[in-house]
């Protein structure tokens, strides 16, 4: 299939470099590079999560409430501008 790709000349300057290395076309290092980083996607997509932490309390904080949603923000950044957190 044909298609065209807008990317940077940099990364394509790169590509041209490796396709003369292996004597191969741009677009082989273009398609082989897209197969290896679904390859990995796919890899990490089935990967093994850790376990997620449980609280044991059994109980909300005193004042949360999960209806409202900008005290909810407000709570779980501690009051920080968002600035800070970024």
């Amino acid at each position: 299939m044909r298609t065209t790709l807008t990317i940077n000349d940099a990364l394509y300057a790169k590509a041209k470099l490796q396709a003369a290395r292996e004597g191969s076309t741009v677009g082989s290092v273009f398609e082989a590079a897209l197969q290896a980083y679904l390859d990995r996607s796919r890899q990490l997509a089935h990967a093994e999560l850790p376990p997620l932490p449980v609280h044991s309390g059994g109980m909300l904080r005193p004042g949360v409430d999960l209806d409202d949603l900008s005290a909810l923000r407000e709570l779980l950044d501690e009051g920080m501008p968002l600035e800070r957190l970024r």
